[in-house]
């Protein structure tokens, strides 16, 4: 009664509708639980029950009372009745369906929370960082002697059905977390369980770093000479680097978007081809969108290499904390966050002395990122075969 009752709140709260359900990446986050829900428990009793909900909150908030009528909250709608199937089922449930049913939901529930409450931590970076860095990282894109993220505008420009192709996978970022999470928790619930917890602790940790380098991305910026009007190297070369007071989140450095998806396609390993192809398909699709939109530099993309091995050797559940690859892992992350951070704001004026330079230390940075993954990855296999044969020698010696 308390989860159907707070269901019905959600649902034709005027203050929840305005806030939460009329964003669309909100109503996305949403409408992903419906996406776990029915990867985990397929059925028509249930899918009658999330679409009778979701029709339910449609006539009373558009029809009763009267709320402006948004895809959003229609998918909205949908998310909060199938969040609320999955709770039923995880109550009413037993044995291992309800130990399925409270692994789907409980994930599910906290996923959309903190997407739900990641608009106050980020406001609270604003306030705290009147003034952006971005002037910095823009300097470092400019020392590739290929603008990158302007080129990538003009290519959204250009081409409307690649800015349409982009737009959707940003903003459809929540569906392949719910796609990789469910497909795992089918296949292999330990691997499920760090991946959700990777997950969720990345926008937490991720606003940590925002406050180290608080920057908005180059639209914000350069405003009307995005993506047209880049300046010349030999101009930005001597481009008096300072903080500026500009408006806007401070989500840029690392880009947790580009996180989310990398970790989405590590997670993804051992699932079928089509689960794997849709996680590359957001990792590609993601490099264009978030240059292409002006929301990122490419050194951010870069830089979310090292900060998502972090987070997954942090995660690593199936392997000890003494283990020497996910110690590893932590360490190798951690520093490689933090030493690209200091280098941009304090030295970067060195990536200057020759495009070599710039474009080498990412190329290691990307390379080193990829290679301790998959060390990690391997070690993590290790473990699991060590599991199944001690397991299978005890079965032995019981019979």
């Amino acid at each position: 009664m308390a989860l159907l009752g707070l269901a019905v709140w959600l649902g034709t709260s005027a203050h929840f509708y305005k806030s939460a359900l009329l964003s669309l990446f909100f109503g996305v986050t949403l409408a992903s639980v419906v996406l776990i829900h029915f990867r985990v428990r397929p059925s028509w009793p249930d899918a009658l029950s999330v679409l009778g909900g979701g029709v339910l909150f449609a006539a009373i908030d558009f029809g009763l009372l009267h709320f402006r009528p948004s895809l959003a909250g229609i998918a909205s709608f949908l998310g909060i009745s199938s969040l609320s199937v999955l709770g039923l089922r995880a109550i009413w449930s037993r044995g291992k369906e309800q130990e399925q049913m409270a692994l789907a939901f409980v994930p599910a529930l906290l996923f959309v929370v903190s997407d739900w409450g990641s608009t106050s931590l980020l406001a609270w970076t604003e306030r705290a960082n009147p003034r952006v860095l971005d002037l910095y990282l823009f300097s470092f894109d400019s020392s590739l002697r290929v603008q990158i993220g302007f080129l990538m505008g003009q290519a959204y420009e250009l081409w409307p059905w690649f800015k349409v192709a982009g737009t959707t996978f940003y903003i459809g970022l929540p569906m392949v977390i719910a796609l990789v999470y469910a497909g795992q928790l089918l296949r292999d619930r330990t691997r499920a369980l760090s991946a959700m917890i990777a997950f969720l602790i990345t926008g937490p940790v991720g606003v940590v770093f925002y406050n180290l380098l608080p920057a908005v991305g180059p639209i914000h910026i350069f405003l009307g000479q995005f993506p047209w009007r880049p300046i010349p190297a030999d101009q930005a070369m001597r481009l008096q680097l300072e903080p500026i007071p500009v408006a806007g989140l401070r989500n840029c450095m690392p880009s947790l978007h580009m996180t989310w998806v990398l970790l989405a396609w590590w997670y993804s390993k051992g699932l079928s081809a089509w689960e794997r192809g849709g996680a590359m398909a957001f990792v590609v699709f993601t490099i264009f969108s978030t240059m292409g939109t002006g929301e990122h530099y490419s050194i951010d993309l870069a830089v979310a290499f090292p900060f998502a091995v972090f987070l997954q050797g942090l995660c690593a559940l199936g392997l000890r904390w003494n283990n020497r690859v996910r110690m590893t892992a932590v360490v190798y992350g951690l520093l490689l966050t933090l030493g690209w951070i200091a280098a941009l704001r304090f030295a970067v004026k060195v990536f200057w002395i020759s495009p070599i330079l710039p474009w080498l230390c990412c190329i290691l940075t990307v390379a080193s990122a990829v290679f301790v993954e998959r060390q990690l990855e391997a070690a993590w296999r290790g473990a699991k075969m060590d599991e199944v044969v001690a397991r299978s020698d005890v079965a032995a010696v019981v019979s």
